[in-house]
């Protein structure tokens, strides 16, 4: 059963209008089924590693003869010899919209020489898994209205939908596609063909790894630390490799949306840059299979609870401003002191600061973190501050925090 995507709209008004659209995102996220049901009109093509189809490789301008625009071309980061091609046949038609589109699951190589080559002729888009909204059928996307009007948002909130699902099955399941059918005790089966096919192909294609087990038990180490600073140094203790190994596994698991950074926030540009980032997992569902949780009941005791829930909603925060175009960019914010914010949205020169908690009664203390930020920088503009919790109706913790619904739609 296709479900219908939040970026579908953008994505359609990116190919009205530009060239090159360039989709990328995690292997499963579903970017192949996205592009095949919105233009079932185009020439499709996939690329494999290990063949070199119909000579895209060695010729890749006679490739381009025999498949004439429009064009998908899927896996695109296979046939990097492909990048001067399509700039060519791009430049010699500039007011054409829509000739190709591209889709990608790795950042480096073939993903940046294309931002540079067809720099003002392409369009990126980044493409995650099933959010809330999509899961429950819903396009709406509460982000959108909680930055337009804060104030409002309660009254707004009345009539919204929300996801019907138990959360420690979100969680634990996780948000690719083609889980969602999935019955419980084949779950764990799909990520370890996930975790296997990731490891031996996807991540070996780009790093210069040696040791792939000790790779693999990375991955798992990183499960335990999602929703954590990284110290580079504690990295490569923990299994043994020299800090600057695990700072290079840990970019190869980026390139690869595996693994989301966010950087630390300071009114000072170097201080940002200088602290350390917080990481996160991209999906819950890899994590749980990492952390040996057999069934979603296991999430409740679990030590990584809280951590997941605060990954997995730093996610579905992405996912809505990517769908709404929304120009963004997202910090989380540690004092000395030890206050910190878990997600700082900075748009338009407004910063606001969410915070996630386990607990259907925030109260005053669960918001001393916004609190405190908004103390700490008295010249900057804020936004009202939200906790993203268990409460069943959006209700004001404080004058500058409401708590929210983790299931609001």
């Amino acid at each position: 059963m296709y479900r219908n995507r939040l970026i579908s709209k953008r994505l359609l008004r990116m190919v009205e209008h530009f060239p090159v659209t360039v989709v990328s995102g995690a292997r499963q996220v579903g970017k192949t089924t996205l592009l095949q049901h919105l233009f079932p009109s185009y020439d499709y093509v996939v690329f494999d590693p290990g063949i070199d189809l119909e000579g895209a490789r060695r010729d890749p301008d006679l490739f381009l003869r025999n498949h004439p625009t429009p064009l998908i071309l899927d896996e695109i980061q296979y046939a990097p010899e492909l990048v001067a091609a399509i700039k060519r046949t791009v430049d010699r038609n500039r007011s054409a919209a829509g000739q190709f589109i591209l889709t990608g699951s790795q950042q480096w190589q073939v993903l940046n020489t294309l931002s540079e080559s067809l720099a003002g002729r392409a369009a990126f888009l980044d493409l995650q898994g099933f959010s809330l909204q999509e899961l429950a059928g819903s396009d709406s996307c509460w982000l959108g209205r909680w930055l337009e009007d804060a104030d409002q948002f309660p009254a707004w909130s009345r009539t919204a939908g929300y996801y019907q699902g138990d959360l420690r099955g979100w969680l634990w399941r996780g948000s690719l596609p083609g889980l969602q059918q999935l019955p419980d005790d084949l779950v764990g089966d799909f990520w370890a063909g996930y975790h296997r096919t990731y490891v031996e192909r996807d991540a070996r294609l780009i790093g210069e790894i040696q040791d792939w087990h000790e790779f693999g038990r990375f991955i798992g180490l990183m499960t335990a630390l999602t929703a954590q600073e990284i110290n580079y140094s504690q990295l490569g203790r923990e299994i043994g490799i020299v800090p600057p190994t695990s700072k290079r596994w840990l970019r190869i698991l980026e390139a690869t949306y595996q693994w989301y950074s966010l950087s630390a926030f300071s009114g000072n540009p170097v201080k940002r840059v200088s602290s350390r980032p917080k990481g996160h997992l991209t999906d819950t569902g890899l994590a749980c299979y990492h952390a040996r949780m057999s069934a979603p009941v296991m999430l409740a005791s679990h030590p990584l609870y809280g951590a997941l829930f605060e990954t997995a909603m730093v996610q579905e925060l992405r996912k809505q401003a990517a769908a709404c175009g929304m120009a963004a960019t997202w910090h989380h914010w540690r004092s000395a002191g030890g206050a910190e914010v878990d997600l700082l949205l900075e748009k338009d020169d407004l910063l606001y600061p969410f915070e996630f908690k386990l607990t259907t009664n925030p109260t005053k203390k669960d918001g001393s973190g916004i609190a405190a930020l908004m103390a700490a920088y008295p010249n900057r503009r804020f936004g009202k501050g939200a906790i993203v919790c268990a409460v069943e109706q959006p209700r004001w913790v404080t004058d500058d925090i409401l708590a929210i619904p983790w299931n609001l739609l």
